[in-house]
């Protein structure tokens, strides 16, 4: 299940469970909430902006402006990770190719194919993040759909080769992650901890999220290499959290706590404060239950006005992505509570929303979805927005 690579460095092996501390966001179109107050702690970064070093809350309502249409004509697009240096990395579901967008002119160039996603349904080549080290090895990670599971590869991109040939062979850091035509999860991250976080889905399978030793329904922390994180909740064991249904969304404040999104069933959907070894109630509990042995979500929503995907934190606000509810949802927080109702933005404009990215200061990178089968008619083709929120 677990390919073993190289030993783990020094520091990595040393970074160990850290306590820590929230995110926040703010409302308009609001759905029913909760305000939890949670000892949420994760180790974890992908997407932390300008964090508020005085602790202070958010204003309890925002705004956002659509600044440019950045790309468009994109296909499947998933997966969004930006490059240190300029330039955004795009992965294709369907297609099974990462391309690289030139923030500045829109200018696209295809880096490669993976090889070895088998795209069907919710399944293929879908996120991505850049190594902790990417200045020195340029590897890009990629969680995809094979023909026999879910896995998450590397790959060392090499710009100065030839377009479609930038990509190296992907080198398997861990498989046996369960797949389906549903619910593969598959958002991937790099925690301020340097450890890789990966987001599953029970692929459909409800009991799997509730068996600690599957890896669908989890959030998972590994090494770089792919062993199970030192500092695990779960001895020898890759499982951070468990009892979800299908995570697509992971994002750290800039006090280093993890939160995640979590599509529900019929009922609700979830934002979740992610506790080391909790448990987020699926398929038991949809939302918010009296079971005190269940992780309860800091916000939820009708699944009809949500389904969300990716989600990004910049200044102390959670932004997430919404694909049925077609909305770009904002929430402040205190703490690991939300510290006002749930604001929703860009309802309809732009169709399904899959991905949110950090751009730097008040601003985002944020792609559509309405070529993976379920877009809505006459939003048109995919596209990565340049917005500027508060």
């Amino acid at each position: 299940m677990i390919v073993q690579r190289r030993a783990v460095t020094a520091v990595l092996a040393a970074a160990a469970l850290v306590l820590a501390a929230g995110c926040s966001s703010g409302g308009q179109g609001r759905p029913e909430w909760t305000g939890r107050t949670a000892d949420a702690t994760a180790p974890g970064t992908s997407g932390a902006s300008s964090p508020r070093a005085t602790g202070s809350v958010p204003p309890a309502e925002g705004s956002v402006r659509v600044l440019r249409t950045v790309a468009g004509g994109l296909k499947t697009p998933w997966g969004l990770a930006a490059l240190p240096g300029g330039g955004l990395l795009v992965s294709s579901r369907d297609e099974g190719t990462i391309s690289r967008i030139d923030e500045k002119t829109g200018r696209r160039t295809e880096l490669g194919t993976v090889s070895g996603v088998s795209p069907a349904g919710e399944g293929g080549l879908l996120g991505i993040a850049l190594s902790p080290d990417y200045a020195a090895d340029h590897m890009v990670y990629a969680y995809f759909t094979s023909a026999s599971d879910n896995r998450i590869v590397r790959m060392r991109y090499d710009e100065r080769r030839p377009a479609g040939e930038q990509l190296g062979a992907p080198d398997t850091v861990f498989k046996g992650i369960p797949k389906g035509f549903i619910h593969n999860g598959g958002r991937i991250a790099f925690g301020p901890d340097g450890m890789l976080y990966a987001g599953t889905g029970e692929s459909g399978r409800k009991g799997l999220a509730q068996d600690r030793k599957s890896l669908g329904g989890k959030i998972l922390r590994l090494t770089p290499d792919g062993e199970p994180a030192p500092g695990n909740p779960f001895p020898g064991s890759p499982v951070y959290s468990y009892g979800h249904r299908n995570v697509q969304g992971l994002a750290w404040d800039g006090r280093q706590r993890l939160f995640a999104s979590e599509f529900g069933q019929d009922t609700w959907d979830e934002l979740n404060a992610i506790k080391p070894g909790g448990n987020y109630g699926w398929p038991r509990a949809e939302g918010r239950s009296s079971d005190p042995s269940f992780q309860n979500p800091l916000a939820q929503w009708p699944t009809d006005d949500a389904s969300p995907s990716g989600i990004a934190c910049v200044n102390g606000v959670i932004w997430m992505a919404a694909l049925k509810g077609e909305r770009l949802w904002r929430v402040p927080l205190n703490g690991t509570s939300a510290s006002a109702a749930p604001q929703a933005f860009l309802a309809g404009t732009y169709g399904r929303l899959r991905t949110v990215v950090p751009a730097g200061g008040d601003r985002l990178w944020l792609v559509t979805s309405n070529t993976d089968g379920r877009g809505t008619p006459g939003k048109g083709d995919d596209r990565v927005l340049e917005l500027r929120v508060r």
